[in-house]
């Protein structure tokens, strides 16, 4: 059975290939040789999601300090910050042997983003990023909780529920993008209205559940003793969910406070 993810960084081809390696006995019949020093465990995984969530996290307040000085501006440094993130993540899924050091990278651009899409929202609403953060971070522990204890199963039907929403919203966004740039109209869910605010919670709430997708990833590609540098792609993975349920945090507020 294929693993499979609404991450457009965890592409199910590259989670194929085990961290065995074949031989054969006296009379010709292949042995499975497990590697276990060179094979995706949990805790690695998740230590790699902390060392690159510390990377985004200072990235982003050295970027925010940046902004304050008015060094740069904060649009290029937005745009530049998530273009290299997509660019560094395209990468990672054709030369997964160069993950160790493409992770890194794709966290600090992440930062980049990050710090300058809070500098412009903090500086409109006042106390909105810490508001944001721990928004993040508690739904971020709840869902690992549920996950934890079994509270919620992520089966087949589960995955493809999410799957298919998330890609429904990013269709949406698309639309909409293409719609500001080339004619200037506006979809509902950029004012503050009691549909648009509906819209920024279910939109939370699948982002929430790509969580769940995660973690169960990292969990079966160890089950299946997958090559050690896919937990960069599971780390990977987690930290695009986190960045996009912050900032989708970002938006429910701002429209609150509206």
């Amino acid at each position: 059975m294929k693993l499979k993810s609404s991450n457009p960084l965890l592409k199910n081809d590259r989670f194929t290939k085990s961290g065995t390696a074949t031989a054969y006995d006296p009379d010709g019949r292949p042995l499975e040789i497990i590697d276990f020093n060179n094979t995706m465990t949990v805790q690695g995984a998740i230590n790699k999601s902390i060392l690159l969530l510390v990377l985004l996290v200072a990235s982003a307040v050295f970027t925010v300090g940046i902004v304050y000085t008015g060094t740069v501006g904060v649009y290029p440094l937005a745009i530049g910050g998530i273009i290299a993130a997509l660019i560094l993540m395209l990468i990672g899924g054709r030369k997964p042997e160069y993950l160790p050091y493409i992770a890194p990278g794709f966290a600090v651009f992440e930062g980049v983003f990050v710090g300058a899409i809070s500098a412009i929202f903090e500086l409109m609403y006042p106390g909105i990023v810490l508001q944001a953060v721990a928004g993040t971070f508690v739904t971020a522990l709840v869902c690992f909780l549920l996950y934890r204890f079994r509270i919620v199963k992520v089966t087949e039907q589960f995955k493809s529920v999410v799957i298919a929403a998330t890609l429904a919203i990013g269709t949406y966004y698309l639309i909409s993008i293409g719609l500001s740039l080339f004619t200037g109209i506006r979809l509902f869910h950029h004012d503050n209205s009691l549909m648009s605010i509906g819209f920024s919670v279910f939109v939370i709430v699948i982002a929430a559940l790509n969580l769940f997708l995660d973690f169960d990833l990292m969990e079966e590609g160890a089950k299946r003793r997958l090559p050690k540098n896919m937990e960069w792609y599971g780390a990977m993975g987690l930290i695009a969910t986190l960045v996009w349920l912050y900032i989708e945090f970002l938006r429910l507020l701002s429209k609150l406070q509206d």
